[in-house]
């Protein structure tokens, strides 16, 4: 008669175990590549190769001391090392930061060096603290380089951190507990009741997989980001694209009107330009474009917005007052008379105009332009090569003032910006935007 289910132990195969972990870290490496190789994302390839790195000290692991000749002692500890050191590089690789070689091996060289004292290698407990020890601190600093993501709010970072934290927490609870002294004396058995060493490869199992998923979320959220990022970039000057400029604006805007500070906008526009392109060619004015986007970048504050609104004009958006303004168009004026001298080797004496404008807080964008453009077109009629300001001292928040010309050409781009700020339940997308 069979004993009731209640009251038969429950027991787990550890060999059961440790197949089950190989098979599900060699699908997941074998994802993670299979990802890379259709992203293109350097960490997943870093990611992959750990996994997969990490199969065959599994296995060798599972048969230390099964085998003859005898592999050497600490081999498999050590190549488990080498992986786990490869997946903290690969979120440094994530985030755009320099691979460590040092440290990568730097596990697997303190295990091996440990291991060739006799008294380490025959002491099952001093074996176990150590390696522990080592692989929570290359989880933990995974978590810390995974948390690196600063373009995500907090609620949203904690996730990806979370679980390398969860993992080496349980090996630092292993720490006080000698696991040679938990095991059965059944070949292969362990209890649940004191099952620690089951506890450990299914915690490993849950860690490797939920890791797989938040890296893939991370990378799929990278590509988006990518793709959108090249959707608000003009592609020959490297600077937002008039898109990504009013995209962008809402957020300044927003931010100068929360601090209770004035705005101020500035337009560009090459002068001669079609003599430019109609003298040298379309390569040579392309070039000048690049140039001034350049020169234009390296003069700007970083708090300051400037892109491409198509053709030969410029618009830039910065925190300040009209004085502020002045002070960043004439620096932007004068070095691109310096640099736009000489062209692609051809004496090009390329110069730019500017309009200026400054608003109070609340200041709508299209006005702001609006206003700015009309400073652009009287600085090209007083001969160019010059900054003109706005003519009224301060700008009412309403946009009713708008030059008819101006508006007719941003509004719709403004309402289409801001729609695509919102999420489907009418939140803002754009930091620091209501």
């Amino acid at each position: 008669m069979l004993a009731p289910a209640a009251t038969m132990p429950i027991a787990l195969d550890v060999t059961t175990l440790f197949v089950v972990a190989t098979c599900i870290t060699a699908l997941l490496g074998a994802l993670l590549l299979f990802a890379w190789a259709k992203n293109r994302i350097p960490a997943l390839a870093w990611w992959g190769a750990a996994y997969l790195i990490g199969v065959p000290s599994i296995i060798a692991w599972s048969l230390e001391g099964l085998v003859s000749p005898p592999l050497p002692t600490g081999v498999a500890n050590a190549v488990l090392f080498i992986a786990f050191g490869m997946m903290w590089n690969a979120a440094r690789v994530f985030h755009g930061r320099p691979v460590l070689v040092s440290a990568l091996i730097g596990g697997a060289a303190i295990w091996l060096v440990a291991c060739l004292f006799t008294d380490f290698a025959q002491r099952p407990a001093a074996r176990i603290v150590l390696s522990s020890a080592i692989v929570a601190s290359y989880t933990l600093v995974t978590a810390a380089e995974l948390w690196r993501e600063r373009r995500k709010t907090l609620r949203r970072r904690w996730p990806a951190a979370f679980i390398p934290i969860l993992y080496a927490a349980v090996f630092v609870c292993l720490f006080s507990i000698p696991l040679t002294n938990l095991l059965p004396a059944g070949r292969g058995t362990v209890r649940l009741s004191s099952g620690w060493v089951a506890l450990s490869v299914l915690e490993a199992m849950l860690y490797a997989v939920g890791t797989a998923f938040i890296v893939l979320v991370l990378a799929t959220e990278r590509t988006l980001r990518v793709h959108k990022d090249a959707a608000l970039t003009d592609e020959l000057t490297g600077l937002l694209n008039r898109r990504g400029v009013l995209q962008a604006a809402q957020g300044l805007i927003s931010q100068q009107a929360r601090k209770g500070e004035a705005i101020s906008a500035l337009m560009f526009d090459l002068d001669h330009f079609k003599s430019i392109n109609d003298k040298f060619g379309h390569a040579v004015g392309d070039k000048a474009l690049h140039l001034f986007a350049a020169t234009a970048d390296a003069s700007m504050r970083a708090s300051d917005i400037v892109g491409r609104f198509g053709g030969e004009e410029f618009v830039a958006l910065l925190p300040g007052n009209p004085a502020d303004a002045k002070v960043v168009a004439e620096r932007v004026r004068s070095a691109f008379q310096t640099a736009g001298s000489t062209v692609a080797g051809c004496n090009l004496n390329a110069t730019v105009s500017v309009g200026a404008a400054s608003g109070p807080p609340g200041t709508e964008f299209v006005a702001l332009l609006a206003a700015a453009d009309a400073a652009l077109y009287r600085a090209k009629a007083k001969g160019r090569n010059r900054i003109e300001a706005q003519e009224a001292a301060v700008m009412p928040p309403a946009s009713a003032t708008a030059q008819p010309r101006a508006r007719a050409r941003l509004d719709g781009e403004a309402a289409q910006a801001a729609e695509s700020n919102r999420d489907p339940a009418g939140r803002s997308l754009v930091p620091g935007s209501a």
